[in-house]
């Protein structure tokens, strides 16, 4: 398009339209990025960044109670939600401008307001139609909305950063990341919580191992997970809420959280006035470049419905612009090999394949799974314990996937995804030497394979593996 007023304009300033407009910017081209909320998206405003935050200060209420039996004698500990939430909103703020800077000194030109395409090369915002030779959708996702009765009273994760006060009670409904991370996070802070998972486990989606395994870790600390139901119906009383679940039960609650999942932000986007295609979930489609059905449209992130992670969306952002600017790259995503957390208490780290996948694949394969006490559990006698599966492909020695249940799950699993890329052999991990006492050295010393008469998945839960000690 000759005489167009930039060569490439992003729509949403989260993880992704931010790394592209810079990106893009930094190589010479003019560009300009709307965004109609705070700059940093989801991630730092109502994500990863917030949610990590409040993770952190429940998990400063296990180590209080574990303290005593290393010889700290400590007070009752106390608890200011109000306190946590101004530094956590001081922090957001920092960031907000942190990423306002980086923009301002690539040269972004920054539009605020809600953009819409008028056509494959024009953008409205705020009453003024910009014009581009190429467009980037990068607006994210938001949280699913429900419509059963009453499910107005119900707050998402997007309300859950900013609650006046954290009340007594919480019925959470969900089972998966959102969820469990937001079910430790309020039993963590003390509160009595209540998950409603709608299936028979949580974390469906992870390794089969996974999800039974840190159910029973949520259950010992206090909170209550029932399988099988859902909300039929949310009734506000005068001081609390009384949910009815579809097998009529009811529950009375303070406080009711829908963490069902999230959905692609593509409304009213104007999409249908460009010509861009959505899948049946409302995603965009995009091909191997990222590009959208029409050719000057691209589109990455949690919007084309992939694998909804910060830095894959970062990664997407990279690929995507250098295809915009015209050049060469060989650069593609192993979408079976980006690593992931999810930072519930205890936190569960995976990448690679799970075991229904790899048998779903046709792998003939070995697994190696281990569960124990960790050495820092043992003083305290705290319960937790600690899950480390490998699934290995038994032909080639491969190993297609590793999956941990445990304290500082993503930072162990973040070293064995380098591995994975390089098609690390479980020769490799039985060759390498551990680290003691430590919870990753666990990795490299399971030397003996679940028995193929073991049911897939079903860990011998009373099995008592060593913790740690020499």
């Amino acid at each position: 398009m000759a005489n167009a007023d930039f060569d490439l304009f992003v729509i949403g300033a989260g993880s992704a339209g931010v790394r592209a407009a810079r990106f893009a910017a930094d190589r010479g081209a003019r560009v300009a990025l709307a965004e109609s909320g705070p700059l940093g998206g989801t991630c730092v405003n109502a994500g990863c960044i917030p949610k990590r935050l409040l993770s952190y200060a429940a998990e400063l209420g296990d180590d209080f109670a574990l303290c005593r039996a290393y010889g700290w004698g400590l007070d009752s500990p106390s608890f200011d939600w109000a306190t946590l939430i101004a530094n956590k909103d001081a922090e957001i703020r920092r960031l907000n401008e942190v990423y306002a800077g980086l923009l301002k000194r690539s040269g972004v030109s920054v539009v605020h307001g809600r953009a819409k395409l008028v056509d494959a090369h024009r953008i409205a915002v705020a009453g003024k139609t910009y014009s581009a030779r190429s467009i980037l959708i990068a607006t994210g996702g938001k949280p699913q909305g429900a419509t059963f009765a009453g499910s107005e009273f119900a707050i998402t994760s997007n309300e859950a950063f900013h609650l006046p006060e954290l009340p007594k009670r919480i019925v959470i409904v969900g089972a998966g990341y959102i969820a469990v991370e937001f079910a430790s996070i309020f039993a963590g802070l003390g509160r009595e919580v209540t998950l409603l998972v709608r299936g028979e486990r949580i974390l469906k989606n992870f390794d089969l191992d996974i999800g039974p395994f840190l159910a029973r870790e949520l259950v010992k600390r206090g909170i209550t997970i029932r399988f099988k139901t859902s909300l039929r119906e949310i009734t506000r009383g005068p001081a609390e809420f009384s949910c009815e679940t579809l097998d009529g039960e009811r529950l009375t609650t303070d406080l009711v959280m829908l963490a069902t999942g999230r959905v692609p932000n593509t409304a009213d986007l104007g999409l249908e006035s460009a010509g861009i295609d959505l899948r049946p979930d409302g995603s965009i489609a995009i091909d191997a470049t990222y590009r959208t059905g029409v050719p000057s449209i691209f589109a990455v992130g949690d919007v084309i419905g992939r694998v909804q992670l910060t830095p894959v969306a970062l990664a997407e952002a990279m690929i995507a612009v250098e295809h915009i600017l015209g050049r060469s790259t060989q650069r593609a995503i192993n979408y079976d090999e980006i690593a992931t957390a999810v930072f519930s208490h205890p936190n569960v780290g995976t990448v690679g394949l799970t075991e229904e996948l790899a048998r779903g694949r046709g792998h003939k394969i070995s697994i190696f799974r281990s569960e124990f006490t960790s050495l820092r559990n043992t003083l305290p006698h705290a319960p937790e314990r600690t899950l480390m599966k490998l699934v290995v492909d038994a032909q080639s020695d491969r190993v297609l996937g590793a999956h941990m249940v445990g304290a500082n799950a993503g930072d162990i699993i973040q070293g064995i995804a380098v591995a994975l890329r390089c098609k690390v052999r479980k020769a490799d991990f039985d060759e390498t030497i551990g680290i003691h006492p430590t919870l990753a050295e666990e990795f490299v010393t399971m030397r003996e394979a679940v028995k193929e008469t073991d049911s897939p998945g079903a860990a011998d839960l009373a099995h008592e593996a060593p913790t740690q000690m020499p």
